[in-house]
């Protein structure tokens, strides 16, 4: 028996989203800059992807753009920063870590967080000046589940003229947005997390704001995004989109009994330790350290043993460097070297569950009898 438990790395393709993809892939093939009727009818398809996924997450459709996925959209917002200064929370996706600290001529500042991964706003605040060009702070972290007050942000960088950029990856299809209550000017989205195809995903642009092209060429997407678009990929997106809104209560009710289920069992296993807040975290993430563990080891046991899960560090072997995130809460190196992140998706079932606190406490007894770390 497989028991999948890393949806935040990727999730399943919905069936009936793969028959969209299909549909439009046979029937609507065409190129949505042609002026016959193929090139029409996929235009069409195209457009009324934008108007769904608007209404869905409380947008306007000219504010939808269309991109490869939430690293090409976080590239773009920060690589269009005008002024000297960007400023991004220290536990950020790499994809807006490593694209900030490539930019040449700028001043980059980390904002630090707490031991249970919420950004220190008095922090970021000290920081804002005329020279701030960017701030950029993920809606919910992608390894502890911790969710930010992107909206408390939002506000303060209104008030100082600050554009404001929020990855909200791994928040999408788990809660309910509104990214015009939220006051973000930018935002990123990414399909294949909640159930749609990878390789397609999604740029909020407040209306009104400017932003500078990631990739030039024909000037689709209004300029701001060159290249023959996806429109099956897109329209794959729209269709997983409204399936995950679907009850979307009920789902994640479901869901959070299972993650505080894993939480309670987890927690009884000695020198244990739950990574990220205890309340104001994602309802399907688990991150949890073991003292003495070693991680890769642990997911590999595990992965032996039918339960698919990564580890909540980014450490191998020969580097043994741990997760930034986990460093960033001061979390020691005895302890973020033995993470394990499980995330839990919309197949998932108790009995699941059950095996996986059956099997999870047998390994990490079995790694710490042969560790050298007592």
């Amino acid at each position: 028996m497989k028991i999948y438990l890393d949806n935040a790395a990727t999730t399943q393709t919905d069936k009936r989203v793969l028959e969209e993809i299909k549909r439009v892939s046979l029937e609507n093939y065409g190129n949505s800059s042609s002026l016959h009727s193929m090139g029409q009818n996929a235009l069409e398809e195209m457009e009324k992807a934008r108007k769904t996924v608007a209404g869905i997450l409380g947008a306007k459709p000219n504010e939808i753009y269309f991109t490869s996925g939430g690293s090409e959209s976080n590239n773009t917002a920060i690589k269009s920063v005008g002024k000297k200064k960007l400023i991004v929370s220290s536990i950020e996706h790499p994809s807006v870590l490593r694209t900030a600290e490539y930019l040449k001529g700028k001043e980059l500042f980390l904002v630090p967080v707490d031991e249970k991964g919420i950004i220190k706003i008095d922090g970021l605040e000290k920081e804002l000046n005329a020279e701030t060009g960017l701030v950029s702070v993920m809606h919910s972290n992608n390894e502890i589940g911790t969710i930010e007050p992107i909206k408390e942000i939002a506000e303060l960088c209104g008030e100082k003229k600050v554009l404001f950029h929020s990855d909200i990856v791994q928040s999408v299809g788990k809660m309910n947005l509104n990214l015009h209550e939220l006051g973000v000017d930018f935002a990123s989205v990414s399909g294949h997390k909640f159930n749609g195809p990878k390789g397609v995903g999604v740029l909020y642009v407040k209306e009104g704001t400017k932003l500078e092209p990631l990739i030039h060429g024909g000037g689709q997407e209004k300029r701001l995004r060159s290249g023959t678009e996806n429109i099956p990929g897109i329209v794959g997106l729209s269709k997983a989109l409204e399936l995950a809104y679907e009850n979307l209560e009920e789902k994640m009710q479901k869901q959070k009994k299972l993650r505080d289920k894993l939480i309670s069992g987890l927690s009884t296993i000695e020198k244990s330790k739950l990574n990220g807040h205890e309340t104001k975290r994602l309802p399907n993430n688990v991150n949890f350290s073991f003292f003495g563990v070693e991680g890769e080891s642990l997911i590999t046991l595990l992965d032996f043993e039918g339960i698919e899960a990564s580890t909540g560090s980014a450490c191998s072997s020969k580097s043994l460097k741990i997760s930034h995130v986990l460093k960033a809460i001061g979390l020691e190196h005895v302890w973020a070297h033995g993470s394990l992140r499980l995330s839990l998706g919309k197949n998932n079932s108790e009995k699941e569950i059950d095996l996986a606190l059956k099997v999870i406490p047998e390994v990490v007894e079995k790694l710490r009898s042969v560790s050298a770390v007592r």
